[in-house]
């Protein structure tokens, strides 16, 4: 057309909307044209050029705010800085990639927080009869490890996966669980409490911490609030704990104080 084109018909020629256009002219990318004598801005061919450029560059992931510069560089400054934008995006499709499976990992429990060997035994863990509660309370438990003192995670591990291969210790585990409804005073908890350091100390290497964990100054701290987490709930428990813990000293284990 002689007369050039309405913002609204190079909009549609182009693909966008008038917003758009708009919004293109307030950022400097494209130039508004000058208005013809009855006061309306016409559209030429070179307009609806720089149009189409600015749109399908920003389509395919260049931010605005690069657009400009892009377009008016030479060749080789428009071929390094395209080069930049796909090595962005590349980027960003690879953190979006990981969100996905990510919630695709949420969407199955606990695979998304824990390593496989962790989900495993807690699946073992329900294989061998404890209860939601008690698991719940060992998935908790493995979280914190994982993040507090990861240093000692795999030994961590290491330690539950011994355990549930001894009968016996999976049968005081359970007694364990059990004294969470006695009263902190019932004598049942030292006979319980012996019998289990009795039998964690038939696996003394299992014991002892990694050096890289004690070498942290808040050592104990992290130590407390992974191995005594949930006792708040039940002093029973913290009372069965406690007197493990002093058992294993006395044995010349190194458990930490907190």
């Amino acid at each position: 057309m002689a007369d050039g084109l309405t913002i609204g018909q190079a909009a549609a020629f182009v693909g966008v909307t008038i917003k758009t256009v708009r919004h293109y002219h307030r950022l400097g990318l494209v130039a508004e044209p000058e208005r013809d004598g009855s006061g309306y801005r016409r559209y030429r061919s070179t307009d609806l050029l720089r149009l189409v450029q600015v749109r399908t560059l920003a389509e395919a992931g260049v931010p605005l705010a690069e657009i400009g510069d892009l377009l008016d560089s030479d060749p080789e400054e428009f071929a390094a800085s395209l080069h930049d934008v796909e090595r962005r995006l590349t980027q960003r499709i690879e953190d979006l990639t990981a969100r996905r499976d990510t919630l695709h990992r949420l969407a199955h429990g606990d695979r998304a927080l824990l390593p496989d060997r962790a989900c495993a035994v807690l699946e073992r863990l329900a294989e061998l009869g404890f209860g939601p509660d008690y698991v719940a309370a060992q998935r908790e438990a493995l979280l914190l490890a994982r993040a507090l003192v990861p240093e000692i995670f795999e030994s961590f591990l290491t330690r539950l996966e011994r355990s549930l291969d001894d009968p016996e210790l999976v049968e005081l585990t359970k007694r364990g669980v059990d004294a969470m409804s006695w009263d902190p005073g019932d004598p049942r908890i030292e006979e319980l409490a012996s019998a289990l350091a009795d039998r964690l100390l038939a696996d003394r290497a299992l014991l002892a911490p990694p050096p890289a964990s004690r070498s942290r100054s808040d050592a104990a701290i992290r130590y407390g609030l992974v191995n005594h987490h949930r006792e708040d709930e039940a002093p029973s428990i913290a009372r069965l704990n406690a007197l493990v813990e002093a058992e294993l000293r006395a044995a010349g284990i190194d458990v930490p104080r907190q």
